[in-house]
């Protein structure tokens, strides 16, 4: 069973998701400029919101390069080891699962989603092989002052590399142990979005959710608010600004789609049915609220969706974004794209057959041309209770 969940969301002056040189990120579609914001943004937003929506804290992971840090941190205090041994050992224990550390930074070569007990458990497993991993250490500290030595007194013919560690590649049974602490079965943001591990994909999760980049369903041109600061302890007798600056901002109305597997998400959960029903409620509040923090201090763009609809059906998926492939003009944007939206999806039903879908909307404006009583919600709770009874079904 696939749940869709399209959005239509109106922000004000704002600038929530910055590309490299602080202008909010745009994109060319229907051949003019859209605003957009990121899915990794979007996705990063609601993550912050699972605990909310009823999720607890454990049941959620953390995307970290640090383990090897949190790893000697516990070894130090819970099992009395030497702080800066405990590095090294915490450090050889990673290279032994088969993560590259990086020799300067003691960070791993890539950002790791786990699951919050790794770090604990990662502890565990160097204090139970600590004399193993502390040999593993000194002799690779061994090779690397002879490969040092060489190089000075210039008997080495080998390249510079950057200061990385050789990844190994772990035996049967430190396969295993990396298994138990990467497990996330019970881990509900890796399961629903998943998690790439290049380095061995018997560690990669297929997520159960996809999350479209959102796009402005009108042309959008960026602008910049200039500002000025005054320094309130200056003399009464001198004028003129003490710093000038500018921030880049934009307004639009957004298109959001996001999609979930249930039967994916069940898979990724090890068939945990109530954890799995949890998650689903979280992603779907979640993503209804979710608000990137991008400049929110200064523009304060704290808007919530105006229309939402939900779209349950057994097999595929419908992106509805090319409901406005034609750019929106008018003065009430978020009329005529409710109007669009609602359009685009009955004109796909009618081509392709919609006897499967079950669709229910709601908007808090109340503006929903076309669509039947029964398939209107009046609140969230009502929209997010009959949306999610397809789990059920």
């Amino acid at each position: 069973m696939i749940i869709e969940l399209h959005l239509l969301q109106s922000f004000p002056v704002s600038n929530l998701n910055r590309d490299d040189i602080g202008q909010p990120k745009t994109a060319t579609f229907g051949g003019v400029t859209r605003g957009r914001i990121s899915s990794q943004s979007l996705k990063r937003a609601a993550r912050g919101l699972f605990n909310q929506y009823g999720l607890s804290v454990d049941e959620t992971g953390v995307r970290t390069k640090r383990l090897l840090d949190n790893a000697a941190k516990l070894l130090a205090e819970r099992h009395g080891r030497d702080g800066e041994r405990s590095q090294v050992v915490a450090g050889a224990g990673l290279e032994a699962l088969g993560f590259g550390i990086d020799a300067e930074t003691r960070l791993t070569q890539y950002l790791l989603f786990v699951g919050r007990s790794a770090s604990e458990l990662l502890a565990d497993f160097c204090e139970r092989e600590w004399d193993k991993l502390e040999k593993a250490a000194a002799q690779k500290a061994a090779e690397a002052k002879k490969a040092a030595e060489k190089k000075k007194n210039g008997d080495s013919t080998e390249p510079e590399t950057p200061a990385k560690s050789k990844k190994i590649k772990p035996d049967k049974a430190t396969l295993a142990e990396a298994r138990r602490i990467l497990d996330a079965q019970k881990v509900a943001d890796i399961a629903l979005f998943g998690r790439m591990i290049a380095d061995n994909k018997d560690f990669s999760v297929e997520a159960a959710s996809q999350v479209a980049h959102a796009l402005s369903t009108h042309a959008v041109a960026n602008e910049f608010d200039y500002y000025t600061a005054v320094d309130d302890l200056k003399p009464q007798d001198e004028s003129g600004a003490d710093m000038i600056g500018t921030v880049d901002f934009n307004s639009a109305c957004y298109y959001r789609y996001a999609n979930l597997d249930l039967g994916q998400l069940s898979k990724n959960l090890g068939g945990d049915a109530d954890l799995a029903a949890r998650t689903a409620q979280a992603w779907l509040y979640a993503l209804v609220h979710a608000v990137p923090t991008g400049k929110q201090n200064s523009m304060a763009a704290r808007t919530m969706p105006d229309t939402l609809i939900g779209v349950t059906r057994e097999t595929g998926a419908w992106n509805l974004a090319n409901a406005f492939l034609k750019p929106v003009t008018g003065p009430d944007l978020m009329a005529l794209s409710t109007q669009r939206l609602i359009e685009h999806l009955g004109q796909l039903r009618s081509f392709y057959g919609g006897k499967d879908l079950s669709v229910t909307t709601a908007s808090v404006t109340g503006t929903l041309p076309g669509i039947e009583e029964t398939e209107r919600a009046t609140t969230l709770e009502e929209f997010s209770n009959r949306v999610l009874a397809s789990r059920k079904a």
